[in-house]
């Protein structure tokens, strides 16, 4: 705790240099996102009158997270270091709030999260500030899952605009699809195609389990790698209650993994992440099939 606390102290006596904030001592950088032009709806004010309002802006915008041990350290001793940083480097304030002041639950969903596991927000313990400086502009999220902190960065600045081609049907080249193995190496995620899980249930069928081979193949390929199955529901019930299921659904994966394929039990993991990262509307029972699925998720080595 007190290493923390140090750190932020340090980090609060430091300018902001070539527009890059200083994060708190042992931050581990989980994702690193630029698109050179697109948009992005920054929040300007707490979620009411069931609307969040927000300034849409377009441009470069680069979307990044970290995560740092913080021990019994508070998010707002997490964002002050970083909001003192951008006062002094001249941004203009927009928003600053916690959680229910900033509205909770309905703000956490109305506003640009970037997916699990490499940001996770609670949604009764979080910090969120927007400033602006110019043609630049900035949003700070940070929250806590004890013993650590997420801090969650979109930063905005002026873009450049590609002239895009106009392809026809007969000149579009056929797309390319990438194995599995591919995309756990390209994108360090992947589903698990073929697990069709029904409402409540964490039992896989016997057909179910070839859509595993892909995994096992990648396993077995690589012996360094490690990976942790994250399982995902629809938003039917209770969030605890449907973490609770989608780490049972991924346990269930893990064992066969381990009992009938002969991998080692300390290169896979299992985790439940609810309801709270979604791939499609949970409006539609065809959009709620697809988000009980269970992801692979690659480690650090």
């Amino acid at each position: 705790m007190m290493r923390f606390l140090l750190s932020c102290a340090l980090v609060m006596a430091m300018p902001v240099a070539a527009q890059e904030l200083q994060l708190p001592f042992g931050a581990k950088q989980l994702t690193d996102r630029v698109n050179p032009l697109t948009s992005y709806d920054l929040p300007t004010g707490p979620f009411a009158n069931d609307a969040l309002p927000v300034r849409t802006l377009e441009g470069r915008v680069e979307k990044r997270s970290w995560r740092v041990g913080v021990g019994a350290g508070t998010t707002l001793q997490v964002l002050a270091p970083l909001r003192t940083q951008l006062q002094e480097a001249g941004y203009d304030i927009l928003l600053d709030c916690a959680a229910r002041a900033c509205g909770g639950f309905d703000f956490r969903f109305g506003t640009d999260v970037i997916p699990a596991p490499d940001m996770f927000v609670a949604v009764r313990d979080y910090r969120f500030l927007s400033a602006t400086k110019g043609d630049q502009a900035l949003s700070l999220l940070v929250s806590r899952q004890s013993p650590d902190a997420y801090i969650q960065i979109i930063r905005v600045s002026p873009g450049t605009q590609k002239i895009v081609p106009i392809v026809t049907e007969a000149e579009r080249p056929a797309p390319s699809e990438k194995s599995f193995s591919d995309l756990l190496k390209s994108d360090g995620h992947a589903v698990l195609d073929g697990l069709a899980f029904k409402e409540g249930a964490n039992t896989l069928q016997e057909e179910e389990v070839p859509a595993l081979q892909a995994l096992v193949d990648a396993l077995v390929t690589d012996p360094d790698l490690r990976v942790v199955l994250v399982g995902h529901t629809d938003n039917i019930g209770a969030l605890e209650a449907n973490i609770k299921l989608g780490k049972a659904r991924a346990q269930a994966v893990r064992e066969l993994l381990v009992g009938r394929y002969g991998i080692a039990s300390d290169r896979v993991q299992a985790e439940g992440m609810g309801y709270l990262a979604p791939i499609r509307t949970n409006e539609t029972a065809k959009g709620r099939d697809i988000n009980r699925r269970v992801e692979v998720v690659t480690l650090s080595r």
